[in-house]
C-alpha cells in the first residue's frame, strides 16, 4: 500500500474494510446455517442485517470524500474467514463444541473491525470530517455491541460445550447422543 499523506491513507484502510464487510455478508449465512443454537443463529442473522447497513454507511463514507467506493482486498479478513470455515468443514465437532468455535471466530472478525474503524475515526477525525467521524463511529459502536452480545451468548454455549467434555468422561464411555446431535440440527 503506497500513501503519502493521513488522507491517502484513509482512503486505503476504507477500501480494505470495504472489502471486509463484503465479505462478512457472504460468511455469515454459513455461520448461521452451522450454528446450532437459534440463539446464535439468530445472532448471526441479524448480523448480517446490520452489516449490509454498515456497507452503505461505507458507501456514504466514500461520497463524504469525494472517492469511488472501491474494495482492496483484506488480506486479514480472507485469513480469519478461512479460519471460520475451517471449522466449519471438520465434520467431528459436536455442535456444542462447534458453537464455540462460531463465536470465537465471529469475535475474531468483530475484534479487527473495531480496531480498523477506531483508527478510521480517528484519521477522519483528525482531518477535520465531522459527518465521517459520525458514520464510522455508528459502525464502531455496532460492532462493539455485536461483540458483548457474542459474549453474552458464549457464557453460556461455552459452559455447554465444557459439559459435554464432563459426560465423556463418565466411565470411559463417550455419550452417543452428543456425538449424533450435529446430525439433527434444523435449518
Amino acid at each position: 500500500m503506497s500513501a503519502s499523506n493521513l488522507r491517502e491513507l484513509l482512503i486505503e484502510e476504507l477500501k480494505d474494510i470495504y472489502d471486509a464487510e463484503q465479505r462478512i455478508t457472504k460468511a455469515l449465512p454459513k455461520m448461521a446455517k452451522a450454528a446450532d443454537s437459534q440463539e446464535l443463529k439468530t445472532a448471526f442473522q441479524e448480523h448480517l442485517r446490520q452489516t449490509e447497513q454498515q456497507i452503505k454507511r461505507l458507501e456514504q463514507v466514500f461520497d463524504e470524500l469525494d472517492e469511488p467506493a472501491k474494495r482492496k482486498e483484506c488480506k486479514a479478513m480472507v485469513g480469519l474467514l478461512e479460519e471460520g470455515e475451517e471449522l466449519m468443514d471438520e465434520e467431528d465437532n459436536p455442535s456444542d463444541v462447534l458453537d464455540a468455535g462460531l463465536i470465537t471466530a465471529a469475535q475474531k472478525v468483530e475484534h479487527y473491525e473495531m480496531a480498523a474503524y477506531g483508527s478510521l475515526r480517528t484519521w477522519a477525525d483528525l482531518l477535520g470530517e465531522s459527518k465521517v467521524v459520525n458514520l464510522l463511529q455508528t459502525t464502531l459502536d455496532e460492532e462493539g455491541e455485536t461483540d458483548k452480545k457474542l459474549t453474552e451468548i458464549a457464557q453460556s454455549l461455552n459452559i455447554e460445550a465444557m459439559q459435554g467434555e464432563d459426560m465423556e468422561m463418565g466411565e470411559g464411555e463417550e455419550v452417543p447422543v452428543r456425538a449424533t446431535k450435529r446430525n439433527h440440527r434444523s435449518s
